[in-house]
């Protein structure tokens, strides 16, 4: 039997990170997305528990200062984080464990949990990322601006990831990223 593994998924906003992911989970058996915690309001289609557990300021704080998340970061205003008993519930069930977050917190993760596989969704370019995010229609003109700007630092930082993958053509990238998952749950 294959040991699970800690996956970490993470690139600028509107790269397709969820896509991706929702396909892996589809295509490789006993691996599921970890769902965070964020502080940031829920939008249109998203549900409690499913899409992020939503919680106060006061609620995220009590969880950072009792040691409750693997790892936790501030984009765009919102905290957002990793409960760690989601995780061990997880792994220690035998299901590899696919964490979508930003840069930050990938970091932290690759700092405490040596063993954790980082995969970086880069982009094809800041044009393709600017329409991918106006497409969604999800945010203001001023907020897609601000994930553009988050995006430059965030791109600067995939040299510490284990693999890049450029989602230029979303079967592509899907393909890639399933063969990494394979590989590594070969070993």
């Amino acid at each position: 039997m294959n040991k699970a593994k800690l996956f970490v998924i993470s690139g600028p906003s509107g790269v397709g990170k969820g896509t991706i992911c929702k396909e892996v989970i589809t295509n490789i058996p006993n691996v599921q997305i970890s769902v965070s915690a964020t502080t940031r309001l829920p939008r249109s289609g998203d549900v409690e528990g499913e899409t992020y557990f939503f919680k106060s300021a006061e609620q995220f704080y009590q969880m950072i200062k009792n040691g409750e998340l693997l790892e936790w970061a501030t984009y765009n205003g919102n905290r957002y984080g990793t409960p760690i008993w989601g995780i061990n519930n997880m792994l220690e069930r035998g299901i590899s464990v696919i964490l979508e977050i930003d840069t930050q917190g990938a970091l932290q993760v690759k700092e405490k949990v040596q063993d954790a596989i980082l995969i970086f969704i880069a982009p094809p370019s800041f044009e393709e990322l600017s329409a991918r995010l106006k497409g969604r229609a999800t945010e203001s003109d001023e907020e897609i601006e601000r994930r553009i700007d988050a995006a430059s630092g965030e791109i600067e930082l995939q040299s510490e990831y284990d693999y890049v993958v450029i989602n230029d053509d979303l079967k592509t990238a899907v393909r890639e990223v399933e063969e990494i998952f394979k590989g590594v749950l070969s070993e």
